[in-house]
């Protein structure tokens, strides 16, 4: 019975692709999706070995989309599903494209397998040409979205390497193929410190393919569970494929001098700590600032941050941004913030304020 099912979900499997493409899938092809069609069961129906749990190494992609909080909270959600839809269809497209498994979605994040269930020498490779072009495909959204006049929605990536149990887990009930472990842990915490558009993947993932990408220097950084810093490095390209993460495009920005104060609150494992840090806008653009407090903060830590645009009448609340850049400078410290969350109205009244004082230089 399994091997008639499997059958016939090949055909149609075939005859979809080649409706949609124009074109039938190689021997190869098919004999993989074959195999994956085959799924947990043998022909006999008992469990194949090759899902059972056991020990693999795994290379872990986490995404996730940052702006869809806000968006959701300024947009029906007729408008806002469809387009999380779209997005998440679009970064579906991409993992495929290289080989990747999808483990899960969860609301506004994606997590994909490299290595499991099916393992591959070019593993690591395949996830990170993944990452980049994950995130040249939410730059042509987001060229999308401004002619629909919708907001932009930007994504930010870990990846991590390592040794992982993996296969199926549940029950009798209910069970599915999925990874656990640290080194999974370890992928989301790497995710958590990434930016708008930035690829961060660890030191294990670096060391597997440091002949194949351009990346940036080690950054140590504390990640809870860990007493000892975990090394990041930020995924800049992979020139022998020709790929860049667009970060840097979208990044450029005008920055002006001024002088606004401003209330920080820290973040602490997504809570919002009640102690007010006071601050002071030393200058801003239009994805950050550079602020100067009295007390130091953590490097790479998150901020819930409130000031008043008086330029442009307009007080915002609500933005959250993570410490990027940290000197001492005479008994202060200065900081530079990069936003993490802001909302649609808020982006925009920072970016006219920015507009004016250049047009007033």
């Amino acid at each position: 019975m399994h091997k008639e099912f499997n059958h016939d979900a090949l055909r149609r499997l075939q005859a979809l692709i080649a409706r949609e493409t124009g074109a039938t899938l190689s021997e190869s092809a098919t004999a993989e999706m074959a195999a994956i069609l085959r799924g947990s069961e043998g022909p006999d129906g008992v469990l194949n070995e090759s899902l059972s749990v056991a020990p693999r190494e795994v290379t872990i992609l986490l995404a996730d989309l940052r702006g869809f909080t806000a968006l959701s909270a300024s947009l029906p959600a007729g408008v806002v599903i469809p387009a999380l839809n779209r997005c998440l269809a679009m970064l579906s497209e991409v993992v495929f494209k290289h080989g990747g498994a999808i483990d899960k979605f969860m609301g506004d994040s994606i997590m994909v397998l490299f290595g499991a269930p099916v393992a591959r020498e070019d593993d690591v490779d395949r996830a990170l040409m993944c990452a980049v072009e994950m995130q040249m495909a939410m730059r042509d959204l987001n060229l999308a979205h401004m002619r629909e006049r919708l907001p932009e929605v930007f994504l930010g990536i870990g990846v991590n390497t390592g040794t992982v149990m993996a296969g199926r887990f549940g029950s009798d009930v209910y069970s599915e193929y999925t990874v656990i472990g640290e080194e999974v842990n370890l992928a989301s915490r790497i995710e958590a410190f990434s930016l708008r558009g930035q690829v961060l993947i660890s030191e294990a993932t670096y060391q597997r393919c440091w002949g194949l990408v351009s990346a940036s220097a080690p950054m140590q950084v504390y990640v809870k569970g860990r007493q000892q810093p975990v090394g990041l490095r930020e995924l800049v390209a992979i020139p022998s494929r020709k790929l860049k993460v667009p970060r840097q495009e979208f990044r450029r920005s005008h920055r002006v001098d001024t002088r606004l104060p401003c209330l920080c609150q820290r973040i602490q494992d997504k809570i919002i700590v009640p102690q007010i840090v006071h601050a002071a806008i030393r200058d801003i653009g239009y994805h950050g600032l550079l602020v100067e407090l009295t007390e130091e903060l953590a490097l790479h830590s998150e901020l819930k941050l409130e000031f008043d645009l008086t330029l442009v009448e307009y007080h915002a609340t609500d933005v959250y941004a993570r410490v990027i850049t940290l000197k001492p400078e005479g008994g202060q410290w200065l900081a530079g913030l990069e936003f993490t969350s802001i909302s649609p109205e808020c982006h925009a009244k920072v970016q006219m304020f920015v507009q004016l004082l250049v047009a007033a230089r």
